[in-house]
C-alpha cells in the first residue's frame, strides 16, 4: 500500500474536526513506515541527528515506550523525563519550565503525556509564540486527561484497516468507562470520519452528555449511538474494544467495583461466542483480566490486542517523523 502524500505538521494534537482524508493519509502514512521497516532495514535514518524528548507526567508503559522505540528505529537521539520525586517538578517547576530547558539542550520534537487535559495544546502555543524567529519543535499528544489519545486511536484504526481491510462500513463497539477515556474519544472521531459506526457501551452515568459531538462532522462520516445492553450490542459488532475503568480520573466519583464491572460489560468466553469468529476483540490496556476482558478472551485468537501494540511503533514512528519535518519546514499545523 502506498502512502497518500501527508504535509509536514508541526503538532498532532488530537483527531477531532479532522476529515476522512485526513486521518486516511496519517493511516497511510503508518503502513509506509511499517512497510520500509520490514523491508530488511534495522534502522531508518529520517531523524538521524534529531532528538526526541518524551516529557510523560503520568505512568506509561506502553506509549512511553512504544514511544522510545518508535524515536531510536528512526535513529533519533531519545531523552525520557518521567514526572516524580527524582524531577524538578518535585520542586515546584511548571511544564513549560520544563520544556524551555529541555528545548535549550536541544529537543527537536516534544511528545507529552499529561493529567490536564489541553496541555500539548497549551506547550504547542507557547513553544510558537517563544520561538518566532526559527522554527519551533513539535508536539505530539501522548493523553492529556479525558481529551484525546490520537496516536492510540490511529493504531487502533490500523489494526482494523489492516484485518478488515477497510474502515468505513465497520460496526465497532467501543465498552465501559466511555465518559473518562480519551481513547474513546479519540477513536471516535477518528472512526466516524472514515465512515465507521460506533456504538458506545456503558451504564448512563459513564457516557458524556452530548455523546454526539464526538462524531466526526464530514457528511460522509459514520454514526455514534449508545447502549446498555452488551448482549445486543455484541452479537451485531465486527468489532469490541473493551475499556478499563479509569480509577485515576474518579476523584471523589464512586465508580463500581471490579466483580459489578465484570457483571455488566466484561467480556467474558460466553459473551465473545455470541459475536461470532469473525468479530475481533480489542484492549489499548493495561488490561484487568477479569474484570473487563476474561484471560481467556485476552488471548484467544480473535483477539487483536498485540496486533494493536506493535502497530503503534509504527504509527508513533509515522507521527513523529511528520512533526519533525513540519517543525523544520516551519509550517503551522
Amino acid at each position: 500500500m502506498s502512502a497518500s502524500p501527508v504535509q509536514p505538521a508541526r503538532d498532532l494534537l488530537g483527531l477531532q474536526g479532522l476529515s476522512g482524508d485526513d486521518v486516511t493519509a496519517l493511516l497511510d502514512a503508518a503502513a509506509d513506515m511499517k512497510k520500509r521497516s520490514k523491508e530488511g532495514r534495522v534502522k531508518l535514518d529520517d531523524l538521524a541527528g534529531r532528538t526526541a524528548c518524551l516529557l510523560f507526567f503520568e505512568p506509561s508503559t506502553r506509549t512511553m515506550n512504544s514511544f522510545a522505540a518508535a524515536a531510536r528505529a528512526l535513529s533519533a537521539d531519545v531523552v525520557v523525563f518521567t514526572a516524580g520525586s527524582t524531577s524538578a517538578t518535585a520542586k515546584g517547576e511548571t511544564l513549560v519550565d520544563t520544556a524551555a530547558n529541555l528545548e535549550a539542550i536541544g529537543a527537536d520534537v516534544f511528545v507529552l503525556r499529561h493529567m490536564s487535559s489541553g496541555a500539548p495544546h497549551l506547550l504547542a502555543k507557547w513553544l510558537r509564540e517563544m520561538r518566532r524567529d526559527v522554527p519551533a519543535p513539535g508536539v505530539v499528544n501522548a493523553g492529556d486527561g479525558w481529551h484525546e489519545h490520537p496516536t492510540q486511536a490511529l493504531l487502533d484504526m490500523m489494526t482494523l484497516r489492516e484485518h478488515f481491510d477497510r474502515l468505513r462500513g465497520l460496526k465497532v463497539a467501543i465498552l465501559g468507562d466511555i465518559l473518562h477515556s480519551r481513547v474513546a474519544r479519540s477513536n471516535v472521531w477518528g472512526l466516524t470520519a472514515c465512515g465507521a459506526h460506533v456504538t458506545l457501551v456503558a451504564p448512563p452515568a459513564w457516557i458524556p452528555e452530548g455523546y454526539e459531538s464526538l462524531r466526526a462532522t464530514d457528511d460522509v462520516a459514520g454514526t455514534v449511538s449508545v447502549s446498555s445492553d452488551i448482549n445486543e450490542v455484541l452479537g451485531k459488532s465486527d468489532a469490541v474494544m473493551a475499556l478499563r475503568i479509569q480509577k485515576e480520573r474518579l476523584g471523589g466519583e464512586p465508580g463500581p467495583s471490579g466483580g459489578a464491572f465484570a457483571a455488566e460489560l466484561g467480556l467474558t468466553a460466553e459473551r465473545v461466542r455470541s459475536t461470532g469468529p469473525k468479530c475481533v476483540i480489542m484492549h489499548p490496556g493495561p488490561i484487568n483480566r477479569g474484570v473487563e476482558l476474561a484471560s481467556e478472551v485476552a488471548d484467544s485468537e480473535q483477539s487483536i490486542i498485540l496486533k494493536q501494540v506493535a502497530n503503534g511503533v509504527f504509527v508513533r514512528m509515522a507521527m513523529l517523523a511528520m512533526c519533525a519535518r513540519g517543525a523544520k519546514a516551519g509550517k503551522k499545523a
